[in-house]
């Protein structure tokens, strides 16, 4: 009999959308096009001015999360002429980009008095004909709805585009920023050209619950005979593994790291923001990964859409795991705010829930809630949600980046569920430029004030107090910080032990001590939460 093989701890399966790391705004058209506009191309524009400048600013931790490409020098003329190829490839929807951000600029001035809009069609750039309508908001201001599902059945959709790339990973370090680099070939990984929403993707995922044998995995990957070598550095030879034994009479939380929680109960699994990756070959710092998972994971909830929350590279893997995957509800009514239930069927999730304020999803003896989630967006309306999981008199929120702007919201929450005993709650409470990642929606460019002013960022320890006290909380949990090393290539935060977000932290896990919280600490990668009577309101968790 063939020995079995299954994916290393140590592979990284990548997702690339054009040679870059895929996240949800490079793959929905219209942000898609924004984002090549506003951050691709002219960061490989501003490289080639000067590869040396470039490569020697992102040695520079400060940097870590700029716009500097780190290609080594001696490939410049090949990211020259990546850069001819992404501009020819994206011609047109570049120019949707430039017509969007030009007609919406032209729309707010001229339609200023609040006049019938019907004129305004016949204005419309060509390559947005047909796939907008314009409208007012009560205060007589124009804007434009994209009709999102049609965009998806036009040429500015590109799955042509996507592809894998597998390697192995070194350490944490090694993984370069999501949004500054392309992933140009190389002759140490397997550049897999196929798309997301094909059936071989979670033939080849299916290895980390079911190995096969190393042909099997050679004829999938479309790999000749001669690729064994490389292969043996990306799979192992690996026994059936036994099913996963989940308990029945409890409830046990265990932490993925960031915002990644794991909580199974009565043979159900839900799995909160799932991003975690590899164990690095370098690396002694044991974390929990894709071998820590059951077999089957009930619910995926995403609490809105962050890379670092809704992580393509995390979700394509755990597909053919998973039962459902639930999404905060998209308004659609600026053009930034993409619907994840709609990005998600494209890529081949087939059961896709949306889910807004109050909605429920059923559990064994409970349920789960979508609860509102204020804050992290720069005040602009992009989907989002918390989640309240309910089993027995148990009730945990996971805040995420939730920043208590109105007390009062959860003061409603507590009356309308009961008491919410266990809080998990992030406290980046500094967070990005308004123009980080939301820079290519504006039609014009916001001032230094508003960038630095509307950062996207959760509570501060006094507000998240309010949070505790308007709930009823008992327990917190502080959690979603990106402290972990394998968040860094996501988020290239690098807290110093003065930054302000870890004194934040500090001072609320005091203030909720002093308040007569039974418990408050910082989750670590690892820890396991287990709660033994469900039944009891004052049930003691046991942590570890």
């Amino acid at each position: 009999m063939e020995p079995l093989f299954s994916l290393k701890k140590s592979a990284v399966v990548e997702p690339l959308v054009n040679r870059w790391s895929a996240y949800s705004q490079c793959i929905s058209p219209l942000t898609a096009s924004l984002y090549a506009n506003h951050y691709q191309v002219p960061n490989l524009r501003q490289y080639l001015q000067s590869p040396e400048l470039a490569v020697e600013a992102c040695k520079n931790p400060k940097y870590r999360a700029g716009r500097f490409v780190n290609i080594p020098v001696v490939r410049a003329k090949e990211v020259e002429a990546f850069l001819a190829q992404s501009e020819k490839e994206y011609a047109n929807s570049i120019r949707m980009a430039q017509e969007t951000l030009r007609f919406q600029a032209q729309l707010t001035a001229a339609a200023s008095a609040g006049l019938p809009l019907a004129p305004f069609y016949a204005r419309v750039p060509d390559e947005l004909r047909g796939y907008v309508e314009l409208v007012y908001d009560y205060f007589t201001r124009p804007g434009m709805r994209v009709i999102e599902p049609l965009l998806y059945e036009s040429k500015h959709y590109k799955p042509h585009l996507q592809s894998f790339r597998l390697f192995s990973l070194k350490n944490d370090r090694s993984r370069e920023f999501i949004f500054s680099t392309p992933r140009l070939p190389n002759t140490a990984e397997i550049d897999w050209q196929v798309r997301f929403d094909d059936p071989k993707v979670d033939a080849l995922f299916a290895l980390d619950t079911t190995p096969q044998p190393l042909s099997a995995i050679r004829e999938l990957l479309d790999m000749p005979a001669s690729s064994d070598a490389l292969l043996r550095t990306l799979f192992a030879e690996t026994p059936m593994p036994e099913p996963r034994r989940q308990g029945t009479g409890h409830i046990r939380v265990q932490h993925f790291g960031h915002a990644c929680v794991l909580i199974e109960w009565n043979g159900t699994s839900i799995l909160i923001d799932p991003c975690f990756g590899p164990t690095p070959t370098e690396e002694t710092e044991k974390r929990l990964s894709y071998n820590d998972l059951p077999a089957h994971i009930d619910y995926a909830l995403i609490t809105h859409n962050h890379h670092d929350h809704f992580s393509l590279e995390t979700l394509l893997r755990i597909r053919h795991r998973l039962g459902c995957l639930v999404v905060p509800r998209s308004h659609g009514l600026h053009y930034g705010d993409i619907s994840l239930k709609l990005l998600s069927r494209k890529l081949g999730f087939r059961n896709v829930v949306e889910v807004d304020t109050l909605d429920t999803l059923p559990l064994p003896d409970g349920r789960i809630v979508a609860v509102p989630f204020l804050g992290e967006h720069s005040d602009l309306p992009h989907s989002k949600t918390a989640f309240v999981i309910e089993i027995g008199k148990q009730r945990m929120m996971f805040a995420a980046d939730s920043d208590c702007l109105d007390a009062r919201q959860y003061e409603h929450l507590a009356r309308v569920l009961g008491p919410v005993q266990t809080v998990f709650l992030g406290l980046e409470c500094v967070g990005a430029p308004m123009s980080w990642s939301c820079g290519a929606f504006f039609p014009v460019k916001p001032t230094m004030q508003q960038d630095q002013t509307r950062r996207q960022h959760g509570s501060d320890s006094e507000r998240g107090m309010r949070m505790l006290r308007a709930l009823g909380a008992k327990r917190l949990y502080v959690y979603a910080m990106g402290l972990e090393p394998w968040y860094e290539w996501l988020l290239g935060l690098a807290y110093t032990d003065d930054a302000q977000q870890i004194k934040e932290m500090k001072k609320i896990l005091m203030d909720a001590k002093n308040a007569g919280l039974a418990d408050a600490r910082l989750l670590t990668a690892k820890t396991t939460i287990v709660i033994e009577d469900v039944q009891q309101e004052e049930a003691e968790h046991a942590v570890s």
